[in-house]
């Protein structure tokens, strides 16, 4: 399917009258393939700041729209994926704009949202388009979901069967619960017990969010924890919302639902996802000595982190401190020689958008890395662990992709590896996923070869200054 617009292109204004910030225009429209080479490059120097964290950005614009009051956001990520969730709640009447570098949501108030005149068009985003399903499901009106070529094809059920017990109708969806797809909320939602059955914060969160707006309790089942974001900031927004964690160490969440949330003040710190392509690349380039400034360290989300230290990697924690009940801290990060480790499979929640750099990295490290419970790559933005094998292998790595899990055997020093940019079919295929495209590009710093990826574009789905920021290092991409 085409990637198209929101149809609502009013011009939003500010207190003072002037014409303010389009959602519209950080959206892409549909674009010609954009290839994108990178070549073994000098020592990578100096300090970075990366884009806000996704996670957050998206549940700051959701939360914001929903609660009653103004919520003030700084730091947001301002990637293709978060407009859409933006424009989403701007498109069920919430008021957003942007006043400076400082975003500026009135929301509706919960359980006040508006029947969209349209469908809700979210282009790539996985988590905007799951977790609003969550947060409209239980709402007495229909929406209709839709989203580009690679969302259409990612399968949605698992957010819809916890949905359609709650009393949720699914009116449409291509087949396998895929988009465009149309739900129709009951008169009155019922609350339910739901034991996630794979570690999703996905379905944790859409099933807290249909719990915001049916009456009694929700609980949600959490056999292994996943990123935590949003009972943090549920709760942080006044959400009446506890957590118990029994023996055998089950988390069991607890959401009452039909409550007040009121606005906040918001300050996103760096995402740890795309901090882990400059990080990645200061390790395989020889002589690398960068500072990545305001990193989230929240610890669901500190597995690649953890890894790659296993593996020898020279990371400093520096600064640790608080910001807005989250861990952050600036990472310095040295060119080291990296030896290969096992990466257990229960490691997986904590670093599951991570796999593509670490694979990376596992190319230039001595020996055999091998990094198992991957299953959930197979459904990512594209079959992950498919594409990455196959972009390794083309680049001359050797790798063995199983069912659940991925096996590299690193060169040291890339002696060998890459593919001449002007050979046929030497671009590594991205599948439309903005994780595959950077993590390849990191690769092609470090190799003997370049590498090259067919398409650049998607990259502006959650890291729009990925080439000024590494370029801004000294990274060799064109």
């Amino acid at each position: 399917m085409p990637r198209a617009v929101i149809r609502d292109r009013r011009i939003m204004t500010n207190r003072a009258g002037k014409p303010a910030f389009h959602l519209e225009d950080k959206m892409s429209h549909s674009a010609a393939a954009r290839p994108a080479t990178a070549r073994k490059s000098p020592a990578l120097a100096g300090t970075a700041r990366v884009p806000g964290d996704k996670s957050i950005s998206h549940r700051s614009f959701m939360f914001g729209g929903l609660a009653s009051g103004e919520t003030r956001i700084t730091g947001l990520l301002e990637g293709e994926d978060v407009m859409r969730t933006g424009a989403a709640m701007k498109a069920m009447g919430a008021h957003v704009e942007k006043n400076g570098a400082e975003w500026v949501i009135r929301g509706t108030g919960n359980g006040a949202l508006l029947q969209p005149e349209g469908p809700l068009d979210f282009g790539n985003a996985g988590t905007g388009s799951r977790l609003t399903m969550g947060l409209v499901g239980t709402y007495d009106m229909e929406t209709t979901f839709i989203g580009d070529a690679s969302l259409s094809g990612r399968p949605m059920g698992r957010v819809l069967d916890p949905l359609r017990q709650m009393g949720v109708q699914v009116l449409k969806a291509a087949p396998g619960d895929r988009m465009p797809i149309t739900l129709r909320g009951p008169k009155h939602a019922a609350p339910i017990t739901y034991r996630v059955p794979m570690a999703s914060a996905q379905v944790k969160s859409a099933v807290l969010l249909a719990g915001l707006n049916t009456p009694g309790i929700t609980t949600v089942i959490e056999p292994v924890m996943t990123r935590d974001h949003t009972e943090k900031m549920l709760k942080g927004f006044g959400a009446n919302l506890t957590v118990e964690t029994d023996e055998r160490g089950v988390r069991h969440i607890f959401i009452e639902g039909q409550g007040k949330l009121t606005g906040q003040t918001i300050a996103v710190p760096g995402d740890p996802s795309s901090a882990g392509f400059p990080l990645v690349a200061a390790l395989i380039v020889p002589g690398s000595d960068i500072t990545i400034e305001n990193v989230l360290m929240n610890p669901t989300r500190t597995g690649l982190l953890l890894t790659l230290q296993e593996m020898g990697g020279r990371i400093d924690i520096l600064n640790p401190r608080n910001a807005g009940g989250e861990d952050v801290a600036d990472l310095r990060v040295r060119y080291s020689e990296l030896k290969g480790v096992v990466v257990p499979p229960e490691r997986a929640p904590s670093m599951i958008d991570e796999y593509p750099v670490l694979a990376v990295a596992a190319v230039f490290a001595e020996g055999e890395t091998l990094m198992q419970g991957l299953e959930e790559l197979r459904v990512k933005e594209s079959d992950r662990l498919a594409a990455v094998a196959n972009g390794l292998k083309l680049n001359g790595v050797d790798c063995t992709e199983g069912e659940a899990s991925l096996a590299v055997r690193g060169k040291p020093g890339g002696k060998g590896l890459g593919a001449h940019p002007n050979g046929p079919d030497t671009a590594v295929k991205t599948h439309l996923d903005h994780r595959i495209a950077m993590s390849f590009l990191v690769m092609g710093l470090a190799t003997e070869k370049p590498v090259t990826i067919d398409d650049a574009n998607m990259i502006a789905t959650s890291f729009p200054e990925f080439m000024g920021l590494m370029k801004g290092l000294g990274a060799e991409i064109e």
